[in-house]
């Protein structure tokens, strides 16, 4: 008989839904800095507060970068529908 004892460290589950569309980059960027920085209720004052300003300066870098990708993505999806040979489709995405 075997016996295996197993000590899992707690996860936090957090899932994010959206209607009539993906995640716009405000949620991304919300999911993405709340995976990349947390602090501790029972931290310093002083520190918790430095810590949320930081998230909050990296939440306005990530949002950014994220948009900008969406962006860029467009216009290489844009340039590949207009070389292959559908002008008005690429226009009509541009547009969206």
């Amino acid at each position: 008989m075997f016996n295996i004892k197993m000590d899992m460290p707690d996860f936090d589950i957090n899932v994010v839904t959206s209607e009539k569309g993906g995640h716009s980059p405000d949620a991304i960027a919300e999911m993405c800095v709340d995976k990349l920085i947390s602090v501790s209720e029972n931290a310093h004052p002083a520190i918790r507060e430095q810590a949320k300003a930081y998230r909050e300066h990296m939440l306005k870098i990530v949002r950014h970068y994220i948009t900008m990708a969406m962006q860029e993505d467009r216009a290489t999806m844009c340039a590949q529908i207009r070389d292959a040979g559908f002008q008005d489709l690429a226009d009509q995405l541009r547009r969206l």
